[in-house]
């Protein structure tokens, strides 16, 4: 048996029966059913990955995430998170937007940007060049506008409780990434630096910016520092700027990805939260830390 297969239902589908996880475990040819929450995430050990497809059709398209991982080296001592629309709920560039009245122009720039349609540089280049003239002050309003997804606080508490590395690594703005770092526990964050006169906003942002192509570097560098193996490594995120550090990860599991990621990442959370990249990892509910946070 070489792959686990891990079963997490989303609060709208209602509890998983043992006979719904014994209905796909029998279509995989499964092994070994472990409970990780009752009625909510379990596991099995399989032979070859299933197609994650159809295991859903078997399913009845419930509401449940289906991931598959490698049996060995479940557990991973690195995790790189993106932030927006990922750790936290929104977007803190568009925020931002909305406080200079330019929230839909910004927001469909974003959009295009996040499903790979337009360069990330130059979308990002543009939308801050929009922003000039902003009182550095709507930067503190915006954050505390700023909510984290669920299961964010719980997936960083419970890696670090397991010694492993966590890196918040942001196509947005380090004004928000140190917030969000300090407050979840972070151990690492990079982002981009937004530009000011003391009062307001240039409306440039610090070269180079940090893109896709950035997100991949830090991945690779941070298992080097840490002198592991990229198969130990763990990625999320859910936008185009993310693809290649989702693809090149020993885990990636993209987090309520954009269509663009969606076609191309077989490990995906939609219905759930971000505490099911611990399921996927093997830790029950049992073990998890800062749960009463969350």
């Amino acid at each position: 048996m070489s792959h686990v297969v891990i079963l997490a239902a989303g609060p709208q589908a209602g509890a998983l029966s043992q006979a719904e996880a014994a209905r796909a475990m029998d279509f995989c040819a499964g092994q070994h059913l472990n409970w990780l929450a009752p009625g909510q995430a379990c596991e099995f050990i399989v032979k070859n990955p299933p197609d994650q497809e159809q295991l859903k059709f078997i399913l009845g398209h419930k509401a449940t995430d289906v991931l598959v991982t490698k049996f060995r080296g479940r557990r991973k001592a690195l995790l790189v998170a993106d932030m927006d629309s990922t750790i936290v709920t929104s977007e803190t560039l568009d925020d931002l937007a909305e406080r200079a009245g330019l929230g839909d122009k910004i927001a469909a720039i974003t959009a295009r940007s996040m499903n790979g349609e337009i360069d990330f540089s130059a979308a990002l280049t543009e939308r801050v060049a929009m922003l000039k003239g902003l009182p550095v002050s709507v930067l503190e309003r915006t954050w505390k506008t700023v909510t984290y997804s669920p299961g964010a606080r719980t997936l960083i508490a419970t890696m670090r409780a397991h010694n492993a590395t966590t890196a918040l690594v942001s196509g947005g703005f380090t004004y928000f990434t140190a917030r969000v770092a300090a407050e979840l526990g972070f151990d690492i964050h990079r982002a981009n630096t937004l530009l000011d006169n003391g009062s307001e906003l240039t409306g440039e942002v610090q070269k180079p910016i940090l893109d896709r192509n950035a997100k991949l570097e830090t991945l690779n560098e941070l298992a080097a520092k840490r002198g592991i193996k990229i198969t130990a490594t763990l990625a999320t995120g859910d936008g185009a700027n993310d693809l290649a550090m989702l693809e090149a990860a020993g885990l990636g599991i993209a987090y309520r990805p954009k269509p663009v990621v969606a076609e191309k990442i077989r490990n995906r959370i939609e219905h759930t939260d971000l505490r099911s990249l611990l399921f996927a990892q093997g830790y029950p509910a049992s073990a998890f830390k800062g749960e009463a946070e969350t």
